[in-house]
């Protein structure tokens, strides 16, 4: 089985976060999105991964730090690891195209910028999966259509009307994905665009036309990083579930002095804490230090040093320091004071 990643895109809903830390590797619960992604999926899949190969964007942003990372990562799950460039934002399908070495033999795409929870067999009789979750206004997402014997028959986007509850998440199974390296290749050659981008759906829709069986595999919990607000609730969200998996949150190395934690909260290694309360719902990462504050439902970084403040709902990045009582202000670019 392999792992096929697409992650070139800079995040630009996520600015300023994503300015200087690519999108994917901003830590959700103390752990990098696209780490906690690729670890779940090896989890449901249940069988070993002969290869994970990641997509990035320009080495000017995606350097040299970024690919050892990701080296880690497949390590870590037995694998190795691929990294291939995307040089233009040519959309998804553009994308997957510049792994094309790798397009071969069963594999699963997803993109790194959605977590889940799930836990299901792969259907045997697919040719390929889609993986979906059932949402309450379809009319804002890409959904499936499904026929009597509940086999995937068209991908719409956003419909008017109603076509039904399922929404795609990112996710995709194929039992051959060089089948789908096939069409997408023929949506290249004959250039074949929506909204001036080569889409994966255009070959998604080619190996249905050539009569390729589709079905549906459904999630669990499908939590968005797209943006600010929702990458935080994100993060208090998967805190829960790691508590729930009696996951220890509170690195050792992490130093207490009349802190109040109120569960789930992260505490990364080497933090410390001072004349605190701290949580629901808070991620501090590696080397922050915190004075005389009250932070919950909060994802603050690495290395970052508060005093004097009262923050819900915020998301602060790396090495930011932060005095509540503050009279003189730096601020780079995109920042958001609210």
């Amino acid at each position: 089985m392999k792992i096929i990643v697409p992650m070139a895109g800079r995040g630009s809903r996520l600015r300023p976060h994503s300015l200087t830390v690519p999108k994917p590797l901003i830590p959700v619960a103390g752990k990098p999105i696209v780490h906690r992604l690729v670890e779940d999926i090896a989890k449901i899949l249940k069988q070993p991964i002969e290869e994970i190969a990641f997509i990035l964007g320009d080495e000017a942003f995606f350097g040299d730090d970024v690919v050892s990372s990701l080296q880690e990562l497949a390590q870590g799950l037995g694998a190795k690891a691929s990294i291939y460039r995307q040089d233009l934002p040519l959309g998804t399908g553009h994308a997957i195209m510049c792994a094309k070495e790798s397009l071969s033999g069963p594999a699963v795409i997803a993109y790194a910028d959605t977590l889940i929870r799930a836990d299901f067999e792969l259907d045997p009789e697919a040719d390929a999966v889609i993986w979906v979750k059932q949402v309450d206004e379809p009319e804002a997402y890409g959904v499936v259509k499904l026929n009597a014997q509940n086999e995937i028959v068209e991908l719409v986007e956003k419909p008017k009307e109603f076509v039904s509850d399922f929404a795609v998440i990112g996710i995709y199974y194929f039992k051959d994905v060089a089948v789908l390296k096939q069409e997408l290749q023929n949506v290249l050659d004959n250039n074949i665009q929506n909204g001036g981008e080569y889409q994966i759906n255009d070959g998604i829709k080619g190996m249905m036309a050539n009569g390729k069986v589709f079905k549906t595999g459904s999630v669990d919990e499908w939590m968005d990083c797209g943006n600010k607000n929702v990458t935080v609730e994100t993060n208090g969200r998967m805190l829960g579930f790691l508590q729930q998996d009696g996951v220890n949150l509170i690195d050792p190395s992490a130093k207490l002095e009349n802190a109040t934690i109120i569960p789930p909260c992260f505490i990364g290694e080497n933090v410390v804490l001072s004349n605190v309360t701290i949580g629901p719902n808070v991620s501090l990462g590696k080397g922050c230090h915190v004075f005389d504050s009250t932070i919950k439902n909060s994802l603050i970084q690495t290395h970052a040093h508060i005093k004097n403040a009262t923050l819900d709902n915020a998301m602060i990045g790396n090495h930011v320091t932060y005095d509540g009582n503050f009279t003189s202000i730096s601020i780079g670019d995109y920042s958001v004071l609210e």
